[in-house]
Parts: C-alpha cells; sequence; structure tokens
C-alpha cells in the first residue's frame, strides 16, 4: 500500500490555492469597486428595456449581468476620461470642475489630498528614495512604507511623511511621522512595493537590498549594505 503523505500534500495544495485566493481577492474588490459605481444606472436602464420587451426581463435582471455590464461600462468610461484629459478641451474641462471643487472647503480637502497621494505613487521620484522600511507596529518588526513628503518640524529635525498600506488591500492603510534618519531605505520601485503588499510578500525577490540610511533629494548618499 503506497503511502498517503498526507502533510506534503496538504501544504502542496495550500501553496497552490494562496496564490489564486488573493488574486481573487483582489480582482472581487477592484471588481466590485468599479462595478457598484455603475450599477444603478445599469439597473435602471435594464428596467426600462425590461420593460419594453417583457420577455428579456428576468434574464436582464439578474444581479451578476448587472454587474458584469457597470463594470464594463465603467471601464469604458475611465478610458474615455483618461483620453480626454490628455486633449485640450478634456484638460480645459477637468481643470474647470477642480476649480470647483476648491469652493467646498471639505471636499476640496479630501480631492486634494487623494489627488497628491496618487501623483506621488505614479511619478518617479527625480533623487529621492520612495520605497522604504519603518519600524512599525513596534521597533522589532519592519512594514513597507512609500515616503510622500519631507518636511522639517518647529526644532528644524528633518521628518517624512510615509504612508503604510495594508495587504492585500493597499487602499487602506496607515499615515506616519517619522525621522528621516530613521528610514531605511530600499532598492525597490513602487511597482515591485506594490507587487509585494498584493501578494503578500508572496512576489519579491530573493534578497533585499537596502541602505543604511535614507537618502532624500538633497542627501548624499550612503554605503549600501544587505
Amino acid at each position: 500500500m503506497r503511502p498517503l503523505y498526507i502533510k506534503r500534500y496538504l501544504l502542496t495544495g495550500l501553496l497552490t490555492v494562496v496564490p489564486l485566493w488573493l488574486t481573487l481577492v483582489v480582482f472581487s474588490f477592484v471588481f466590485g469597486l468599479l462595478s457598484s459605481s455603475s450599477a444603478p444606472l445599469v439597473g435602471k436602464l435594464l428596467a426600462v428595456i425590461g420593460r419594453t420587451w417583457p420577455g428579456m426581463g428576468s434574464f436582464l435582471g439578474q444581479p451578476w449581468l448587472v454587474s458584469l455590464l457597470a463594470f464594463a461600462i465603467t471601464l469604458v468610461g475611465l478610458y474615455c476620461l483618461g483620453f480626454a484629459a490628455n486633449r485640450v478641451l478634456g484638460r480645459r474641462l477637468i481643470d474647470g470642475m477642480e476649480h470647483l471643487i476648491e469652493r467646498i472647503p471639505v471636499v476640496q480637502t479630501i480631492y486634494g489630498g487623494t489627488k497628491k497621494l496618487m501623483s506621488v505613487l505614479q511619478n518617479k521620484p527625480s533623487g529621492a528614495q520612495r520605497v522604504v522600511l519603518i519600524d512599525f507596529p513596534s521597533p522589532e518588526l519592519k512594514s513597507v512604507g512609500f515616503v510622500t513628503r519631507v518636511f522639517n518640524d518647529a526644532g528644524g529635525r528633518e521628518l517624512a511623511a510615509v504612508y503604510v498600506p495594508t495587504t492585500p488591500n493597499p487602499t487602506g492603510g496607515y499615515l506616519e511621522i517619522v525621522p528621516v534618519e530613521r528610514l531605511t531605505a530600499t532598492d525597490w520601485s513602487v511597482d515591485q512595493a506594490m507587487a509585494f503588499i498584493l501578494s503578500a510578500g508572496a512576489v519579491a525577490p530573493e534578497a533585499l537590498p537596502f541602505s543604511t540610511h535614507w537618502r532624500g533629494t538633497d542627501t548624499p548618499a550612503r554605503p549600501t549594505g544587505g
């Protein structure tokens, strides 16, 4: 009788399922986020079609169909918005909308902060190391963070605002104010760090090259260590 190798096969099955599960979790979150924005419009449109052609009403009312169509419409809308934003007329319309938002105090604060964060994560830094490790949530542990800006306190001490995203949903996270001398810089790009976070650490190089100290735009480089 052949041995069952229960432990080995269970571990192999687990290692096979976990990447698929994480992918499904991230995809489900993105799908739900995008489809929910257009679902009310699609629901009303399908209701009108169902009243016009009663025989199709039961089929068009399926929740999965509403979500799928809403997801597709949102993607098309985002593509059209991005296309328009790269044209003169579209850029003027977006600028006009932003000027209108700036007149609403609370909304302007949320919109302005979110836009700056997206710009920081999208654009590559010029000289500064964006991806760092910080002592969070305790001095014995390290977390991956993104330096969003550097400023000085009243005493002239240089501080960094570090956004620490959560896994596997990086849209939630923590904002930490950290002295720059306590930052551990990495050689990762933002894309590499996001892949590491989304995969819960599964997608990462075998070694993590890092610098002893963080290097900003005006700070000379320090020797690297491993």
